[in-house]
């Protein structure tokens, strides 16, 4: 038997004639019970139009629903025809048709006569015969207005099992999503329903198109795994269940007690924020999926669409492998196969770049990624009020996008502990970053974080200058950078020192200390932003790589944070050490797959599709995650700026108006100190020993100075080590002529 190029909708690959007939009447019994019920319905209409007397044999039998019974019948015929291309039905709608087609005769039946009459009507009127038989029943054992009630009941009860079994549920959902807000809802004692499944039983199938923003349940592993032939069974993790998205409270100190610092004043309120739509994938998925399989067919390659999910930029469509028959033996199709396939599939799909996940984390089949004919922003209010942030937000709470299925993507900063992004120009980085920022902006106040801001561009970051979290201004010259990674690692330092001193570990367990002993002063979180990692790279490459890699090894427990950011992703700026401390990544759209190993040591970022398309690496997970991040537009930012500025002005009205960098001091100790520098090599120029008194007296100094200035020549070769016994140390540096010479070897 030749093969087929198309995939069968069952997944036994035909062997015999009688399977070959079994596979027949398991793929077209529904088509062929859907058309006779629309050829029956397509019937009755006819008689019903084209009765010559006025009254048709079929208004007769059902009278006044007869229309009803007929538009039924038509659709029920055309939903079995269709299939799954119908979207979500059940069998219990026929059940609910039937009730409601017997409660409407019933009860028109019982409206119209007050007593039994055995004689059945002729004429159509009182819901026909249907009506007569069901209403006559009803009248006899219960009386009219009983019996009237209980065919209203059954109308009810018809009525409930068309919406929960049809597409009618998603417009009875929608109108909930649209009257709660109002009120309306409310009033009567109906809450808006959350858009995934419930616990006690599932409301939504999945569809082909995901109306909601909620990720729709995957499909239980038992059941995917029940579909194929016998093979050794493995247990797949099933994910939590996302819950609806409330509004976000007041945040209190009682709702999280590992943020005893968190502001407990006035916060910015999310309607500064706009919200996205919430709708998302805009393609025919079902064609989609279909030229998916057709696709993976024409290369020798069955699969089956099992499960689809849409988010903002792209859908996923999760797709099982199944058996082929090759001597004889079944065997499934390899997944590295599926994989090498990406090129082919956007060819055929007709897409920029397609991704494919192999496999997906916990279930039994691949995802491939499409991209959305249309991309939808993402607003950063639906991520900060949702269930997710509220209960899972952390310490330093991120709103980073959603994800493939609309789900909002949260990070906690205090564990991550460190940030790293990178991605090619114009991929959403420095976007990335605003959005960060705001997101830490809407949860704490100056009290509780600070910011250290540096930006050699010149045009992101000065922005949030004058806010009460700046610690200075944002640095946009490169040469002060240096200083202020020095006074990050001499806090870094002074908190050791205070955690040493209490015999406490971190900077959650000092602030806890800190509430309950008012004289010990809270410590802010201190978080350094980078909006440009390469150009401090070009300046002094070894001093910042040391100063960036100390501060990203020691100064997570103290609650020091670091956020890079750089648009070079080469080897040179995101060097080695620096990826070995900074664990969690994001990876925006870039140039070659050269980059993205350098990024995420994988391929993969070459595929995105830029405008925030980005693929987010967890500390605590071996799959990256594709995410569509928030889109903060400046009249956003520029809100929540003049919010804190404003507030800022009410609470320290005679405060200073211009905010002095701490740095800046340090950078002026630091140039005096190397001014006594170059004094003590020409006190010690001609000298065959010297010690640090012989320094104290010559630049008139105290002597913790002048034992830092002794160190600092013998690191740098101008004098030898100690020689012990009172004798001091050997100058090497002795000829004049020579002086100058090394004098400049030592300060290049």
């Amino acid at each position: 038997m030749a093969k087929s190029r198309r995939p069968r909708r069952i997944d036994k690959p035909t062997t015999d004639l009688t399977s070959l007939l079994a596979e027949l009447r398991a793929n077209f019994s529904n088509e062929a019970l859907g058309l006779v019920f629309f050829l029956l319905g397509g019937y009755f209409g006819f008689t019903f139009l084209a009765s010559s007397d006025g009254v048709s044999w079929i208004e007769r039998m059902l009278g006044s629903t007869a229309f009803l019974a007929i538009v039924g019948l038509l659709l029920l015929g055309a939903v079995l025809m269709l299939g799954e291309r119908a979207g979500y039905w059940n069998p219990q709608a026929i059940v609910g048709g039937e009730l409601l087609l017997l409660g409407l005769a019933g009860f028109a039946f019982a409206q119209a006569n007050s007593a039994v009459d055995w004689t059945p009507p002729v004429d159509g009127s009182s819901g026909g015969l249907l009506g007569w038989s069901v209403g006559s029943l009803l009248v006899s054992l219960l009386g009219r207005w009983p019996g009237g009630l209980v065919a209203l009941i059954l109308t009810g009860a018809g009525l409930y099992l068309l919406i929960r079994h049809t597409p009618l549920i998603y417009a009875v959902g929608y109108a909930q999503r649209w009257l709660t807000p109002l009120g309306l809802l409310t009033y009567f004692g109906i809450s808006q329903p959350s858009t995934a499944r419930q616990t006690s039983g599932e409301l939504l199938p999945p569809l082909p198109v995901t109306p909601t923003r909620s990720r729709p349940a995957r499909p239980d592993p038992a059941t995917v795994q029940a579909a194929l032939p016998p093979m050794p069974e493995a247990p797949a993790a099933e994910k939590p269940k996302r819950s609806a998205i409330p509004k976000r409270p007041s945040p209190t100190p009682a709702q999280n007690k590992l943020q005893p610092v968190r502001s407990t004043g006035n916060l910015p309120p999310t309607d500064f924020l706009t919200e996205d739509s919430g709708q998302y994938g805009s393609r025919d998925t079902a064609e989609v999926g279909k030229l998916i399989e057709e696709t993976l067919a024409d290369f020798d390659i069955p699969v089956q669409v099992v499960n689809v999910e849409s988010g903002p930029t792209v859908t996923q469509f999760g797709v099982k492998p199944l058996y082929i028959v090759r001597g004889g033996q079944q065997r499934k199709v390899r997944v590295s196969r599926i994989v090498n396939l990406a090129d082919d599939l956007a060819l055929a799909l007709a897409a920029p770049a397609v991704r494919i996940e192999a496999p997906v984390p916990g279930y039994p089949y691949v995802g491939i990624e499409v991209p959305n004919t249309d991309k939808i922003d993402v607003g950063m209010r639906g991520i900060l009020e949702s269930a997710l942030m509220q209960s899972k937000g952390g310490l330093l709470p991120l709103a980073l996008g959603r994800d493939t299925a609309g789900a909002p993507v949260i990070s906690d900063l205090s564990r991550a502990p460190h940030l790293l992004i990178a991605g090619s120009t114009g991929s959403g980085k420095s976007v990335c970053i605003n959005a960060i920022i705001v997101s830490l902006l809407m949860h704490h106040g100056p009290e509780s974080l600070r910011f250290v801001m540096v930006d050699p561009k010149m045009v992101e970051l000065p922005g949030y200058n004058g806010i009460p979290h700046m610690i200075g201004n944002a640095i946009t010259e490169v040469d002060q950078v240096t200083g202020a990674l020095a006074w990050l690692l001499l806090q870094m330092d002074d908190r050791y020192q205070t955690f040493r001193e209490l015999k406490i570990r971190n900077i959650a367990s000092y602030n806890e200390l800190a509430a309950k002993q008012k004289e010990l002063p809270p410590l802010p979180y201190l978080v350094l932003v980078v909006d440009e990692l390469a150009d401090l790279m070009m300046t002094a490459p070894e001093e910042i790589e040391r100063q960036l890699v100390r501060l990203a090894q020691m100064s997570r427990a103290v609650g020091i944070h670091l956020i890079l950011a750089t648009q070079r992703p080469s080897v040179d700026v995101v060097t080695g050490l620096i990826k070995a401390n900074f664990p969690t990544r994001i990876a925006f759209a870039v140039t070659s797959q050269i980059d993205s190993r350098v990024i995420l040591d994988t391929p993969g970022a070459e595929r995105l599709l830029g405008r925030g398309d980005m693929l987010f690496m967890r500390p605590d997970s071996a799959k990256l995650a594709r995410v569509q991040g928030c889109w903060v537009s400046d009249g956003e930012i520029q809100k929540v700026v003049e919010f804190w500025k404003k507030r800022d002005a009410e609470e320290n009205p005679d405060g200073p108006k211009v905010k002095i960098a701490p740095w800046l001091g340090l950078m002026e100790r630091m140039e005096d100190e190397d001014e006594l520098l170059l004094d003590a090599i020409d006190a010690v120029r001609g000298q065959k020993t010297c010690n640090t008194s012989f320094l104290q007296r010559k630049l008139a100094i105290g002597y913790p100075k002048a034992a830092r200035l002794m160190e600092q020549l013998e690191a740098k070769g101008v004098v030898g080590p100690d020689m012990g016994g009172g004798k001091g140390r050997e100058v090497l540096l002795k000829e004049e002529e020579e002086g100058e010479d090394d004098e400049e070897g030592l300060f290049e």
